[in-house]
């Protein structure tokens, strides 16, 4: 059965009632707890993680909050924020066929283009919430001599930024935003959330340490209006099985399976390659025509060619796996057609992540603990890490 890496809100009373509710909400047999801080010395509602079979960590929250879903694409931010009791105020997506597709999800039609909608029609909100498209800065370095950020749709985060002033914010985008245009780009950025008041974190995190079978490197930039103490997660030590998250080719609509020719011609190819196929597996080609096989996906990518992914190297992954990949529970609605669930998946999120990184913020802002703004932008260089390998180390305190 799939199970990605689950979050649950839990009541924390005692040690011992506590792990019985944990065995009981994610229906395991044993408990290995780790306390992201420590313990609560009154009864509160605690965040658990379950980064690995059996395995959690435990965390605080903050209180009650709520937010702002900006290029909301089919939510899965939003799931991420509402993991750790976040309430939604306002959401934004032009995009039609992703507006339906969160209506059905959250039962609510997300506004439109954001940029016909005046600041003060957006209610006050505790944090801005924003996958933002990356639009070519350069160009307008070369028209406006690279000084400000008008014509992108940062531009729009800026100006809700600046009239609603929320306590934090956090904003994804592609790995490659960091180094867009020699890094001038996102220097830019940071500098507009500098002269906004903000005290920013960034990094590149990889969704694979992250509990799902997806490599998937983004970006991520954490900002706080005070110059909060704040870390990004550490890698969970565990991936799913892809046995666990593809379905049985038999119920899969036989029009996801390439053709004869496209199976045998990826075949010939590994072999060329000198490698041997293994099962289950995600096959993957890139631009140059070169073959990867691995045990979990590739980064998910809405305009992909139709035969970018294949599952066991004959059929295309389904919409409900693409999910999977993702991290979205399995009670997330797909109303869409295919080739629309396709994109909306691509553009997506991974939500496990993104809820690892929600939990740090959780405890920075419950926390309150501050630290010097000189030494947050003197360490801003040594924040990017692409280590992909999973080496976190759980430390039992409650077994």
């Amino acid at each position: 059965m799939y199970r990605f890496s689950q979050s649950k809100i839990i009541p924390y009373q005692d040690d011992k009632t506590f792990v019985q509710q944990i065995t009981n909400e994610f229906s395991c047999e044993s408990v290995n707890i780790s306390w992201r801080e420590k313990r609560p010395d009154k009864p509160e509602n605690v965040l658990v993680r379950m980064i690995a079979p059996d395995v959690f960590i435990a965390s605080s929250l903050w209180r009650q909050f709520s937010f702002i879903d900006l290029f909301a694409g089919i939510g899965g931010i939003r799931l991420g924020f509402e993991a750790v009791g976040g309430q939604c105020v306002f959401s934004s997506e032009w995009d039609k066929l992703a507006q339906q597709t969160y209506n059905v999800n959250f039962g609510e039609q997300p506004h439109g283009d954001i940029t016909k909608i005046e600041t003060s029609q957006i209610p006050d909100h505790d944090i801005l919430l924003a996958g933002f498209p990356c639009q070519p800065f350069s160009i307008i370095g070369k028209q406006e001599g690279f000084s400000d950020t008008r014509g992108s749709m940062f531009f729009e985060i800026e100006r809700i930024l600046r009239g609603k002033k929320p306590a934090a914010f956090l904003l994804e985008n592609v790995k490659q935003f960091r180094t867009h245009d020699n890094g001038r780009t996102c220097q830019i950025i940071l500098d507009k959330l500098h002269e906004l008041g903000y005290h920013t974190y960034i990094t590149v995190l990889n969704a694979l340490n992250f509990g799902v079978a997806q490599k998937r490197e983004r970006t991520l930039i954490v900002g706080f209006s005070e110059p909060l103490v704040f870390r990004f997660p550490e890698p969970y030590p565990y991936c799913p099985n892809l046995k666990d998250i593809l379905e049985n080719d038999d119920d899969v609509d036989r029009k996801l399976f390439a053709s004869d020719m496209i199976c045998k011609k990826r075949l010939e190819r590994l072999k060329e390659q000198g490698q041997k196929p293994f099962y289950p597996s995600m096959w993957h080609e890139n631009k140059g025509g070169h073959i990867g096989i691995h045990s979990f996906s590739c980064a998910l990518r809405h305009n992909a060619s139709y035969n970018y992914l294949l599952v066991n190297g004959n059929r295309r992954p389904t919409g409900r796996e693409m999910l999977r990949f993702q991290g979205f529970p399995e009670t997330f609605k797909i109303p869409v057609e295919h080739s629309a669930i396709r994109a909306q998946a691509g553009n997506s999120v991974a939500v496990p992540m993104i809820i690892a990184v929600v939990a740090e913020m959780m405890i920075a802002l419950s926390n309150k603990k501050t630290i010097s703004p000189l030494t947050i932008a003197v360490e801003q260089p040594f924040l990017f890490s692409f280590d992909e390998t999973i080496n976190y180390e759980v430390k039992t305190t409650v077994r």
